[in-house]
């Protein structure tokens, strides 16, 4: 199903030290880049994507999606991959009301994302709403309403907030839990011995 109203940003602005460094987005993973897998899961779910990523835009240039890099200067997280999609969504999506973040090192998000998402933050009428599975939360994973971004500004430049956690605690948060069998839909390769395991996983199940 389609969100008609959200937008997906795809956080690939990391420094990926654990990988090595470089672009993590664009590991080979089964012969395709970790991001593509990722593209194919999120884009039946949402109006349009956009890759939040520093440098040059062009390494990112087979895909055919809009590139934008961090809104605010210092390599500040997630959080400022988030706040670049909120302000572009309200420059040049104003059709979205939402954004979906999505992590670039999880090829196994699962098809119903966003609209569980939805889902449950309307139904514990919530402001924000995050990924949950085997216990642990993903606040990566996570709904976020574009008219947040002038509060996410001003936390991340005049507070100096940098964990997502410390943000949201501002919020009413829904925590939407999805199973880890077959897989956990959010395994997430943050080292090289990571992407075996997930070459394991897609070849057992696809």
């Amino acid at each position: 199903m389609t969100a008609t109203d959200v937008l997906g940003v795809l956080l690939a602005g990391g420094l990926a030290r654990r990988m090595g460094g470089g672009d993590k987005a664009l590991t080979p993973l089964a012969g395709r880049p970790l991001i593509a897998h990722v593209i194919d899961r999120a884009a039946p779910q949402t109006a349009g994507l956009l890759i939040n990523a520093n440098g040059d835009p062009a390494r990112f240039a087979q895909f055919g999606l809009p590139v934008a890099a961090d809104s605010v200067e210092g390599f500040a997280g997630p959080l400022a991959g988030i706040l670049t999609a909120l302000e572009w969504a309200s420059a040049q999506r104003r059709d979205c009301r939402w954004v979906v973040s999505l992590p670039t090192d999880s090829p196994f998000l699962p098809g119903d994302l966003v609209a569980r998402l939805m889902a449950e933050r309307q139904a514990q009428d919530a402001e924000l709403a995050v990924a949950v599975s085997g216990g642990r939360s993903h606040p990566v994973v996570g709904l976020w309403p574009v008219d947040l971004a002038p509060a996410l500004r001003q936390a991340l430049t005049e507070e100096d907030v940098r964990k997502i956690d410390r943000w949201t605690a501002r919020y009413r948060l829904a925590e939407v839990t999805w199973p880890t069998e077959p897989v956990d839909p959010f395994f997430n390769a943050n080292r090289p011995e990571d992407l075996a395991v997930a070459e394991a996983m897609l070849a057992e199940n696809g």
